[in-house]
């Protein structure tokens, strides 16, 4: 069964948010609903979706700016999952008063998430894999069958995810990529949380980080 998937950038940091559905299916997840909720939730009704859960792959603000107005929008309200590790940063806004933005966070995290953890989109299998570094739950999702995962801030196309902000350590990141990345195979298509998708491969060999 292959998965549909909407891609938007959305909201003052142009962060990637995904709605993706089994084929065939009405029910949808949306990961990582960075901004304009209403945007992700009508693109959902016109394709006949229902979105089920909420999945994020940290709790920067940035990435979960949307949430609420997808759970005011939806009935019932999706639950939202989220790694343990990073309740306190999503209890704490997400770092957004750093950048002077206020926001409603929407849901509290409900489901959690952890390393090894499978997950569903209709009969779809998505292993949770843990990859702390940009933050200290930061998780991504990988869905072997589509070759292809949901990286969130970790890498991006010759570029990884930042380090400078509270939580955040380059040489757990620098680990995580080793482990949970690099670990796949090289045609498996990486869907960050900013710009393009690339690939595993093309990140081994041509990401400038990597290259230690």
């Amino acid at each position: 069964m292959s998965l549909e998937i909407v891609q938007f950038t959305l909201g003052p940091a142009q962060t990637n948010a995904f709605l993706v559905a089994a084929a065939g299916s009405r029910e949808a997840v949306a990961i990582d609903p960075s901004w304009d909720g209403h945007v992700i939730l009508d693109a959902a009704r016109q394709r006949g979706w229902r979105v089920t859960t909420i999945w994020l792959t940290h709790a920067h603000w940035d990435h979960f700016g949307g949430a609420a107005a997808l759970a005011d929008g939806s009935d019932p309200p999706p639950p939202v999952a989220l790694h343990p590790a990073d309740y306190v940063l999503w209890r704490a806004g997400g770092g957004a008063a750093k950048f002077g933005l206020q926001f409603d966070p929407g849901p509290e995290p409900t489901v959690d998430l952890a390393h090894g953890q499978t997950l569903f989109i209709g009969e779809v299998e998505v292993q949770v894999r843990f990859a702390p570094g940009h933050t200290r739950g930061h998780v991504m999702f990988y869905v072997p069958s589509q070759t292809l995962m949901f990286s969130g801030d970790v890498i991006f196309q010759m570029s990884v995810g930042r380090t400078d902000l509270p939580g955040a350590d380059h040489a757990t990141l620098l680990e995580s990529i080793r482990r949970e990345v690099l670990s796949l195979p090289d045609d498996v298509r990486l869907l960050p949380g900013h710009g393009p998708s690339t690939t595993v491969g093309q990140e081994r060999e041509f990401n400038p980080f990597l290259q230690e």
